[in-house]
């Protein structure tokens, strides 16, 4: 299994390392440079920049005079507590190259007839479809997070030296909070929920993959497509007929987010609402990571997982016999 983990690694390292990495340096150049020009122009410098406190608005230059140090720590405790969301964009990258990944996963090697060579090798098609699994459910997203979180703490960096030009110091209040070392451990901890919420999205992509003889985009977005519209036009039929109605809009709901959304960080929490904790200065993450840990007592998140299951198991049967281009 290691080595298995280590070739999907080696043959996608463009896809998992370089893409997110490549946003992460244009995010911190755009920044940087931002930041970088105002102070070399001088348009930092002086009065010319007017910082919002609350209700009351102060010249830059008097920043570090006006705010008190009760105001320093609230801004500090933000600071420390938020800035992973800054590196929010280099996550949406996961979503996007998850989903081709998944899509190419059993698919490709069919194409280019490799699957015969790898069939010669002792490794069952089990070992072969759990460790793409792994690779796009477990090592994908914590590779994601690791390159955001550094990238905040870089953005961090930059947003504390252009505070301290206008003489607002925070580095000691800031790198005295937990929160800053605590937040990336509370995204972690989050990936065992990601696993199963995003598992059905997986196993419907890898069954696709392992069954289609080709277009096998369109197999994946279609099905669940065409099968909204069969839901909405039975609903509309049987609403007009017999006044009965099947829910139609729920179940469009939960095939479209099974098959096609799964992948993105966070899904659980698009419903959430007035449930979701916030705190006193920004985001509570703590918050956030007890209600993730929470909807794991939601029927929903079971059914799907079953599906999931379901869908790889189908997966790995289908590539034990499906060995054309």
């Amino acid at each position: 299994m290691k080595w298995l983990l280590r070739r999907e690694f080696w043959e996608h390292k463009g896809g998992f390392v370089w893409a997110p990495l490549i946003a992460a340096i244009i995010m911190v150049v755009l920044i940087g440079g931002v930041v970088g020009y105002g102070i070399a122009s001088g348009k930092m410098a002086g009065d010319d920049v007017t910082i919002s406190i609350g209700n009351a608005k102060v010249h830059g230059s008097h920043a570090g005079e006006a705010i008190t140090s009760v105001v320093r720590e609230q801004i500090a405790d933000t600071a420390a507590g938020n800035y992973v969301a800054v590196g929010a964009p280099i996550l949406v990258v996961l979503p996007v190259v998850a989903f081709f990944y998944c899509l190419a996963a059993l698919y490709d090697d069919r194409r280019d007839r490799s699957i015969l060579f790898w069939k010669s090798l002792p490794i069952s098609d089990t070992q072969t479809v759990l460790s793409k699994l792994a690779t796009v459910l477990v090592a994908a997203p914590l590779i994601s997070i690791g390159i955001a979180v550094v990238t905040s703490l870089v953005i961090l960096l930059l947003a504390g030296l252009a505070a301290s030009y206008h003489g607002l110091h925070l580095f000691g209040a800031v790198l005295t909070n937990p929160k800053l070392y605590l937040t990336p451990l509370y995204l972690v901890a989050m990936v065992p929920v990601y696993v199963l919420w995003a598992l059905p999205t997986a196993g419907w992509l890898m069954l696709v993959s392992s069954w289609a003889k080709s277009k096998v985009f369109l197999w994946a977005v279609g099905v669940p497509l065409m099968t909204a519209v069969l839901l909405k036009w039975l609903d509309y039929l049987l609403g007009m007929y017999s006044g009965t109605t099947i829910n139609a809009d729920w179940l469009v709901d939960q095939v479209i987010e099974i098959c096609l959304f799964g992948l993105v960080p966070g899904t659980w929490l698009m419903d959430a609402g007035s449930a979701l904790p916030r705190g006193d200065h920004g985001a509570d993450m703590l918050g956030i990571l007890a209600y993730s840990w929470k909807t794991l007592a939601q029927p929903d998140l079971w059914a799907g997982v079953v599906a999931g299951v379901a869908m790889i198991a189908g997966a790995i049967r289908l590539r034990r016999w499906r060995d054309e281009g």
